[in-house]
């Protein structure tokens, strides 16, 4: 199994760690989509992060289509998402607002960093910033008592863990003064102790 794509996109780091947790083995192309462009293209001609390709040589383009394939290619005992109807829900809804802030630091980064002042829009800004900020609270509500107490469905490492600690780290890493740890404790130790593990530390945001 090859993953291609660089540790700085959450959506990367995410696949990898998981793979890690599930113990299944891996090669790891750090490509980047801006400053290797045309071999990315010649690897998937759509250039997306991640790129995931199977033993069998069939490309996933797709984070959650690539961790649903992961999950079930995996023995029930092992896999990130809870088998029970509710819990599976409850997964899936913090996997989405954890998913829905890495989307918003992204377009964050994009309007502020990369686009020309003199033609950034503030209203969208302000209004990107306030999704940002929506999508953490809500977490931080989620996750608030549980500091130390394993993880969020139990004493296993899963999914949304993983997914929640990566986009807090890449929040922090591209916008470290926006979103700050202060406003929300819960999730920044949260991603701290689950920064601290073994498939974290080996998948470093690059």
């Amino acid at each position: 199994m090859q993953l291609i794509g660089m540790m700085d996109s959450p959506y990367v780091r995410r696949v990898a760690i998981s793979l890690s947790v599930l113990g299944l083995p891996f090669e790891h192309q750090s490509v980047s989509v801006f400053r290797h462009f045309d071999a990315f293209a010649r690897i998937n001609p759509v250039v997306k992060a991640p790129t995931f390709i199977a033993d069998d040589g069939t490309m996933l383009i797709d984070s959650s289509l690539i961790l649903d394939y992961l999950d079930h290619l995996s023995p029930p005992e092992k896999r990130l998402m809870p088998a029970e109807t509710g819990a599976r829900m409850k997964a899936l809804s913090l996997i989405g607002f954890a998913l829905a802030a890495c989307e918003k630091t992204m377009q964050n980064v994009y309007e502020v960093n990369l686009r020309p002042a003199e033609r950034q829009h503030q209203p969208w800004i302000e209004r990107v910033q306030g999704q940002l900020f929506a999508a953490y609270e809500h977490l931080e509500q989620a996750i608030a008592g549980r500091e130390g107490n394993g993880w969020l469905f139990g004493e296993r490492l899963m999914q949304p863990d993983i997914s929640l600690a990566v986009a807090w780290r890449f929040q922090q890493f591209m916008l470290p003064d926006v979103v700050t740890p202060d406003r929300f404790p819960a999730l920044a130790a949260f991603s701290a102790r689950a920064e601290a593990l073994p498939p974290f530390v080996a998948a470093p945001l690059e």
